[in-house]
């Protein structure tokens, strides 16, 4: 048996199990993932996050696209799959990176499977550049308006668009006379075309201008309280349907958990701010 560090935190509900690697000695198999993510037989989160040097990471195309990031998010989803991207998992990553001494600067940079994204800490609030992002196929939206459809368990097939974020989303905006809170999220929404390597799917409600609810299932763990990604595709679906005005660049996104905010930049970016709590530290005993 081996004992492991771990801190547990939380993007607006979306949890997280941390687990420093300050050497770089010892990735985490999937079933060390799945166990600690277990929230029966373990610590419980969405996701599990390494936090190791860059400079250490296994994957050389991590390594390469890192720029001067200097630690690593290693993420996995609940099942032990790795994830490119979490933006709340991001958030809180760098929460602990700041907690920890491991970065002091109230601007830096994190590697992620998606890229270097930029932090920007004001107060309690931490802002992600998520890097670019984009309709998988737009002409094909344009011609009908959506480029797939969605249905949720025991719900009516509904059109959806396709945006790639670093990892794959699907986003619903449900017709007014559907209710958010009655959707069946117990099980993997049915999207066609199925994509090659699953999907998030975020179903969609107006609330006013820049204003949206959300609810999220995310590929690999199931109905989530939060997914920044998540709720960045979202406003960008939205956006894009309503058509790209330059007024129409900031979005309250809420979630069952709370409250994001979203920011297209200038540069096709987009940009997720919102809290980042850290609410346990301790050991955990994993089998050898």
């Amino acid at each position: 048996m081996t004992s492991v560090p771990f801190t547990k935190g939380h993007g607006t509900q979306n949890d997280f199990v941390l687990v420093p690697d300050l050497d770089g000695s010892r990735p985490l198999t999937t079933d060390e993932v799945r166990l600690l993510a277990d929230r029966h037989a373990g610590l419980g989160g969405d996701g599990v996050i390494r936090v190791v040097p860059t400079a250490r990471a296994e994957e050389a195309e991590v390594r390469a696209q890192a720029g001067d990031a200097a630690w690593f998010m290693d993420y996995h989803n609940a099942d032990g799959s790795p994830a490119e991207m979490c933006g709340n998992g991001s958030r809180v990553f760098a929460a602990y990176l700041r907690r920890e001494g491991l970065v002091e600067e109230d601007a830096f940079r994190i590697a992620t499977r998606g890229g270097s994204k930029a932090v920007t800490v004001t107060g309690e609030q931490y802002a992600v550049d998520l890097g670019p992002w984009c309709v998988v196929d737009p002409e094909g939206a344009r011609r009908r308006g959506f480029d797939s459809t969605v249905r949720s368990r025991g719900g009516t097939e509904l059109p959806a668009l396709r945006l790639d974020l670093g990892n794959p989303h699907t986003v619903v905006i449900l017709p007014p006379d559907f209710d958010l809170a009655e959707l069946d999220l117990t099980e993997p929404p049915a999207v066609s075309p199925h994509p090659e390597h699953g999907t998030n799917v975020e179903f969609v409600r107006a609330i006013g201008q820049g204003h949206i609810a959300m609810r999220v299932h995310e590929r690999g763990v199931g109905e989530t309280r939060s997914c920044g990604t998540g709720a960045a595709a979202a406003a960008l679906a939205t956006r894009w349907w309503e058509g790209e005005a330059d007024d129409n660049t900031e979005w309250t996104v809420d979630v069952p958990g709370g409250r994001v905010a979203v920011r297209t930049l200038p540069d096709g970016h987009v940009e997720l701010a919102g809290p980042a709590v850290l609410v346990a530290d301790g050991t955990v005993t994993l089998p050898d």
